[in-house]
């Protein structure tokens, strides 16, 4: 019987039985309470937008903190993530916080591209804990998690409608991350504007098709409010570090020579509704819906990909196991048929070559006995010129020969009649 055959059997066999006294399971809640205080806990944050829609300063405001960072200019050449992790504690509660920023976000004359490493970063994260879960040795606990739990997008306060390049961002990033949009330094337009503006980007998220996160209302606890405050959304804020006195308490604000704009003050931004939203109400589900929806979709594509499936052709269930032995034989299958195909390639090639070389070697005779042959008949025109020219030296010497003897008989004649002439002189005298 299969193992998935005898747990469907469990799960229907179950049935309720009353307790006669107390065990004591209901202290889990405070068991599993105890533990995650005692391990921490993990957020990360990444923030997108222009550069100088306040994001550092939202960031040291929403925490309570001043984080370290060099302040980022509008000519980088590319859009780059600059991360960075702290370690906050807040009574006896530990968390480390990573807040991600989209340095040069907008900055550049062609925007085409700008979402792709904001994309690419998620996605290296989403890879980096899908193969910590496919190591045998997981050490998952101890795991820093660096997947994003919630992207705050700044929008610019323009007053009129979304930018393009804002629409493309936040489609590209609605199946990988929870999306909160919030309208960046909303003090710079009016009420009335700043209303209208809510309306015409709600609208154009709508009508473009952007899934942006929605507070949950299944939660009986916490329905109301987080009903309530998704009809907020987006969410107009105000950052700011500075305290300045008003009345008799010191409070963040912002002072213009017209007045003053309180942080924290609802009626003047969505600060407070933002910092009750992301983080002291909808913190865990963040983190659960990144891991539950957004993770499982990245893995359920990968592992698709690598060919894992839940189901059989015939739609019965099929285990891990026998999708491994399935991919394994027919890994094993295609190696054998590259195998046996490179085997007959590399003969084939042999005997290719081996036909080559063998040509070469016929030509390579050929020509030699072209070239003996011609040798050979250099050799003889050789030789018979030679004999010419032994013929034609012998020919010389013997008419040098014959004409040396001719001209010493002709001067032993010359000379005998020489001394006939004088005896004849002597004679007459």
């Amino acid at each position: 019987m299969a193992a998935t055959d005898i747990a469907r059997q469990v799960g229907e066999g179950c049935r309720t039985v009353p307790l006669a006294g107390h065990v004591g399971f209901d202290s889990l809640p405070d068991q599993l309470v105890n533990k995650s205080v005692s391990q921490g806990f993990c957020f990360n944050i990444l923030c997108v937008g222009e550069t100088g829609l306040g994001k550092s300063t939202l960031m040291d405001t929403l925490f309570n903190t001043k984080f370290e960072g060099e302040p980022a200019t509008h000519t980088q050449p590319g859009v780059q993530l600059r991360s960075n992790t702290y370690d906050l504690q807040e009574s006896n509660v530990g968390l480390k916080l990573t807040i991600v920023s989209t340095v040069g976000f907008g900055d550049q004359i062609n925007k085409e591209d700008s979402y792709k490493p904001i994309v690419e970063f998620i996605d290296a994260q989403f890879e980096a804990y899908l193969q910590e879960e496919l190591k045998i040795r997981r050490v998952l606990h101890t795991y820093h998690d660096s997947r994003i739990h919630a992207c705050l997008y700044f929008i610019a306060p323009t007053g009129h409608s979304l930018k393009s390049l804002d629409l493309v961002t936040m489609k590209k990033l609605d199946s990988k991350v929870n999306i909160i949009p919030i309208i960046a330094k909303s003090d710079t337009i009016s009420k009335s504007e700043l209303t209208k503006f809510k309306i015409k980007i709600t609208s154009e998220l709508v009508s473009n098709g952007v899934q942006i996160y929605q507070f949950p209302t299944d939660d009986e606890s916490v329905a109301e409010i987080n009903g309530t405050m998704n009809a907020h959304l987006p969410f107009a804020v105000i950052g700011s570090t500075e305290e300045v006195k008003i009345g008799n308490k010191m409070m963040k604000a912002r002072q213009y020579p017209w007045g003053t704009v309180q942080v924290e003050n609802e009626a003047h931004c969505d600060f407070v509704k933002l910092r009750e939203m992301l983080i002291r109400v909808n913190m865990e589900d963040l983190r659960e819906q990144t891991h539950t929806r957004h993770y499982e979709l990245y893995r359920r594509c990968k592992l698709e990909e690598m060919g894992f499936k839940d189901t059989d052709p015939d739609n019965k269930p099929f285990s891990l196991q026998e999708t491994y032995e399935a991919k394994r034989n027919e890994f094993l299958g295609e190696l054998q048929k590259k195998e046996e195909e490179m085997r007959q390639m590399f003969v084939q090639r042999v005997k290719e070559k081996e036909a080559e070389l063998k040509e070469a070697e016929k030509e390579l005779h050929e020509k030699f006995d072209r070239l003996k042959k011609l040798h050979q008949d250099e050799k003889k025109k050789l030789e018979d010129k030679k004999k010419s020219l032994d013929d034609e030296v012998n020919a010389f010497k013997q008419r040098k020969t014959a004409a040396e003897l001719l001209q010493s008989q002709g001067s032993q004649a010359g000379g005998s009649q020489t001394l006939k002439r004088d005896k004849e002189k002597k004679n007459f005298f």
